[in-house]
């Protein structure tokens, strides 16, 4: 049976596999199961906001986006960041996130979503600022932005780079609230939105970070992988292969694929590049893979 993934969601918590064309259908993903993916065919645009592409076009096989140029364009200009839905009524919330020491940037989410962008982001922390109507809460995003000093987007490539090796979870609330307060000092903003109490969030528990404290940064499969899943956060599905070496599958990469399920101890050769450190350069390498 071949199926089309749309990438890992965020339900209640946890981390869920979501298909393509399957009514909603979603696999959930438990630390220690075993995940094997064959790729069928040729990589294929995944189309924009729930629509097939009209020319199933081809599209790169290291193409986090999976999206051809068109569609990419629909797709973003229907987002919250392009801001093309000013009379949006529903209300949104300004955030911190916290990726890393002296890795936190500001961002927006809907309030119905919960916590759920933050986990999709991969945030290991994170506090609340204020909540009001959207176009409040993007001038608040970039006044606070440019007052602290801090992104609205962090690679992804950093934010796994550190997170084999965080501070405690002390560390990370103590750089959250004081940002908070330097944010809290900002003139104006809360004139606009409801200003929210400081309570930092932790997301080290539910992304089974302690599984990644004795393994040395491995591998960022570049294109498809199967092996057991120990940890996950945001896109990234941290997995263990039959020679127990750490990899990171960073799940935006199975978008446009037909996929099928690898057989059991049926190799599977696939590219890998070194994951990045704060001290080392990456390294392109090939693996076998199980």
């Amino acid at each position: 049976m071949v199926w089309r993934s749309s990438g890992v969601s965020w339900q209640g918590g946890a981390p869920r596999l979501r298909w393509a064309g399957a009514g909603g259908r979603v696999s959930p993903l438990p630390y220690g199961r075993e995940l094997g993916f064959r790729a069928v065919g040729e990589r294929r645009c995944s189309g924009a906001r729930g629509n097939p592409c009209p020319l199933a076009a081809a599209v790169p096989g290291r193409s986090t986006g999976g999206r051809c140029a068109e569609c990419a364009r629909l797709d973003r200009a229907h987002s919250v960041a392009a801001d093309t839905i000013a009379d949006d009524p529903r209300p949104y919330r300004v955030y911190l996130a916290w990726f890393g020491p002296g890795m936190v940037k500001v961002g927006i989410t809907g309030e119905e979503r919960g916590s759920a962008r933050l986990l999709e982001q991969g945030a290991i922390a994170f506090a609340w600022l204020g909540r009001g109507p959207l176009m409040a809460a993007r001038r608040t995003e970039e006044v606070l932005r440019h007052a602290l000093a801090v992104p609205d987007r962090i690679p992804y490539a950093r934010k796994r780079a550190v997170r084999y090796a965080l501070p405690p979870a002390e560390e990370r609330a103590r750089e959250l609230t004081e940002l908070y307060g330097q944010a809290a000092g900002v003139p104006a903003w809360a004139e606009t939105l409801q200003a929210l109490p400081c309570q930092v969030q932790d997301h080290a528990e539910a992304f089974a970070l302690h599984a990644l404290a004795s393994s040395p940064p491995g591998h960022v499969v570049t294109e498809l992988v199967a092996g057991r899943l120990v940890a996950a956060a945001g896109p990234d599905l941290h997995l263990l292969d039959a020679d127990d070496r750490p990899l990171v599958l960073d799940t935006r990469l199975l978008t446009g694929w037909e996929l099928a399920a690898a057989p059991a101890g049926h190799p599977v050769t696939v590219p890998t590049a070194a994951a990045p450190a704060p001290t080392c350069a990456d390294a392109a390498a090939q693996a076998p893979l199980f």
